[in-house]
């Protein structure tokens, strides 16, 4: 099954569209506002619950993506809002396992870092967004991510395995965080790159 892509058609002629009103943005919206429902969750340490919620959050992350494909909804408020809501979920979720004290502070530097240096670097460039487009490698990294937070909350709930889902979970946000940061490096290239050419009047290709 292909995960990268899903949905992709080849019967179609994809447009952009310019309204915010589609399938995929609402669902967006909707997955965000689970975020404050998770931390309160977690201050409750109702562990359980708090893990079912980061499941859906993973997963409906896969969902929007699939269906702007399918359905030929892809938008330019697409474009920029979920991985914006992608972006602001993590640092948040992140943030909170630190405090609460599931997590260890690495967690939230390897994130936070390089997205303060990227968002510098795009108001520099750009005075805004610089409307890159999502490389495969990005797409990896939060997929990581979205699987190795609910997997470490779960280690928490009672069990008998709950030190060897830790471990797996660690395992997965420690290369996750790696192929952030990673990614991240790439992106703050390729925004160079992107303003070079257009101040020498260039087109760009991404």
């Amino acid at each position: 099954m292909r995960f990268i892509g899903a949905g992709e058609r080849d019967d179609i002629e994809y447009r952009v569209l310019r309204t915010f009103w589609t399938v995929p943005n609402v669902l967006t919206v909707l997955r965000f506002l689970l975020v404050p429902v998770f931390v309160w969750l977690i201050a409750e340490r109702e562990y359980a619950w708090a893990t079912l919620t980061l499941a859906v959050l993973g997963s409906t992350d896969w969902v929007d993506g699939y269906l702007a494909r399918r359905l030929n909804q892809i938008s330019t408020v697409g474009k920029w809002l979920d991985p914006a809501a992608d972006r602001l979920a993590l640092i948040v979720v992140a943030a909170t396992f630190v405090v609460a004290g599931i997590a260890p502070a690495w967690l939230v530097y390897s994130i936070v870092i390089p997205d303060i240096v990227l968002i510098v670097n795009a108001l520099v460039l750009f005075g805004g967004s610089p409307n890159l487009p999502v490389s495969n490698l990005g797409k990896i990294r939060t997929a990581l991510l979205l699987a190795g937070t609910p997997l470490l909350l779960f280690g928490r709930v009672e069990g008998p395995h709950g030190a060897t889902i830790t471990a797996v979970a660690t395992v997965l946000l420690a290369v996750g965080c790696i192929l952030h940061v990673v990614a991240a490096a790439g992106y703050f290239l390729q925004a160079r790159r992107k303003a070079v050419a257009l101040r020498a009047g260039k087109p760009w290709s991404g």
